[in-house]
């Protein structure tokens, strides 16, 4: 999933940004609002996690902006959270409020579920080849053995699996996974899938399809 934090206190900002990524999600930060929308412009973000009081353009233009492409899930942060405030964010279009301080679990929780309401419906367990993945706990098993990825590992089987046996391709991974930083001439995605494929053993359940990407194979 990727994700744009849009908030002009870096220390906080750091803090978001680092227990997100940790949890597999890619994340790009912008400190004021003008840069939120110059990123929004050319990135399509599942969620924007968007502070309200911003420098340059203020969080509510910005709120603005992004409800009327109808683009990105937006959740709102504020340091008031009175009912006034809530009711304001809502009404210029953000998809959910919170207000500070708030428990990084209760953030991670939202973003969350503002994903699943912006994609397809998927199940909450998916299968394939003899791998089982659980979104919600992070877990991977094959063949009824618990496998420990790295957070990349981990978003790149699951971008595999919820295609259904379809061609993922190398883009597609790298904008997912990754984040603005990541080189797109890098050979990171075929690192991964390369270290991937040696955690989840034989019979390989993922496939190269040359010039296009990859793909699980047919479900075993």
């Amino acid at each position: 999933m990727r994700v744009l934090l849009v908030e002009d206190e870096q220390p906080l900002a750091g803090y978001i940004a680092a227990g997100l990524r940790k949890h597999g999600f890619a994340v790009d930060v912008a400190l004021d609002g003008r840069t939120a929308l110059d990123k929004c412009a050319v990135t399509p973000y599942d969620v924007v996690v968007l502070d309200r009081d911003l420098p340059v353009v203020h969080g509510d233009a910005v709120c603005r902006e992004l409800a009327a492409h109808g683009t990105s899930r937006v959740l709102m942060l504020t340091a008031s959270d009175t009912i006034e405030d809530r009711v304001g964010g809502l009404t210029l279009g953000a998809d959910d409020y919170l207000g500070k301080p708030f428990a990084f679990s209760e953030l991670l929780a939202r973003v969350h579920a503002l994903h699943r309401r912006n994609a397809p419906a998927r199940p909450p367990v998916l299968r394939a080849a003899g791998v089982t993945l659980v979104p919600a706990r992070r877990t991977v098993e094959r063949n009824g053995l618990l496998l420990h990825l790295t957070p990349k590992e981990f978003g790149v089987l699951e971008q595999l699996l919820s295609a259904g046996g379809d061609v993922v391709s190398a883009e597609t991974l790298l904008d997912k996974v990754w984040d603005e930083h990541a080189d797109p001439f890098t050979n990171a995605v075929r690192i991964t899938v390369g270290t991937l494929r040696r955690k989840l053993g034989d019979p390989q359940p993922i496939e190269t399809v040359t010039g296009a990407g990859y793909r699980i194979a047919a479900c075993g």
